[in-house]
């Protein structure tokens, strides 16, 4: 092989080494709940959608209750239409942990969904809350209006009663984290379920300095993982431009050449 040849070879597997470095993603998928309840009526209708950044993932809805394991939609429960999966009547014993899998190996968040024979539900959160955001609960029957008097229990302990059935926990906390639950006298009282408080992302504002001296603001450490990462997509490209130069400074020379030696042909004959 020879050395243009061999410079032409790795400068192609270079170049590609660098789009697929700078193209480099983690598709990621969102598991949504219509309606919006961790709690559901037998009988309810729901609706479970993979929300994907990129369709070629391949997302599929599985889940695990107390009669199977990693089922995937269409598989004796459910209706698959597109990225969404319908079941038009729940039972008792669709409860239980639902959430979206592709088949590159990543997973979606997961969603616990309680499905009771019961008068009375707790609705809830089903995704983790935000700190700081605002909580409203709803205890309510299947029968009769939402507006009735109800006592909301926390981790076992009441909380308060609530003479319209709802309940806003204002800028909630960590503190806020746990097991809840809902009374309606005369009805009876809901399953209980978590609810979940994450803390919101810090960003750090860079202030605006006229030196290259990084604010003191900034951890140490985002400043090595930005120099790390700047380094991992600057040198390849760096190293990738050197070697297509020179192969193209290697070829210009070779046909600089091959041009002189047809020139001196007609002479030397």
């Amino acid at each position: 092989m020879s050395v243009s040849s061999r410079m032409e070879e790795t400068s192609l597997l270079c170049l590609l080494f660098l789009i697929s470095l700078l193209s480099c993603s983690t598709n990621q998928a969102r598991l949504t709940v219509s309606p919006s309840s961790s709690q559901l009526f037998k009988e309810d209708f729901v609706s479970l959608s993979c929300e994907e950044d990129d369709s070629s993932a391949g997302w599929t809805l599985r889940r695990n209750t107390s009669r199977e394991q990693r089922t995937q939609c269409g598989d004796g429960w459910g209706k698959n239409y597109g990225s969404s999966c319908n079941i038009t009547h729940l039972y008792t014993w669709d409860s239980g942990v639902y959430w979206c899998e592709s088949r590159e190996g990543p997973i979606s968040n997961m969603v616990n969904l309680t499905v009771t024979g019961g008068s009375v539900i707790l609705q809830s959160p089903v995704l983790p809350v935000m700190e700081g955001d605002d909580v409203t609960l709803l205890c309510k029957t299947k029968t009769t209006p939402s507006n009735l008097p109800a006592a909301f229990y926390k981790d076992g302990s009441l909380i308060r009663k609530q003479p319209t059935g709802h309940m806003t926990i204002q800028h909630v906390s960590r503190s806020d984290e746990g097991l809840y639950k809902c009374d309606i006298s005369g009805h009876g009282e809901s399953p209980s379920s978590w609810i979940t408080v994450t803390g919101k992302p810090t960003t750090t504002v860079m202030p605006f300095t006229s030196g290259p001296t990084p604010s003191p603001n900034l951890p140490f450490l985002q400043i090595a993982f930005r120099v790390v990462l700047h380094l991992v997509v600057f040198c390849p490209y760096f190293i990738c431009t050197l070697l297509v130069v020179s192969l193209f400074r290697h070829r210009a020379k070779g046909n600089d050449l091959c041009a002189s030696n047809l020139a001196t042909q007609p002479e030397q004959g």
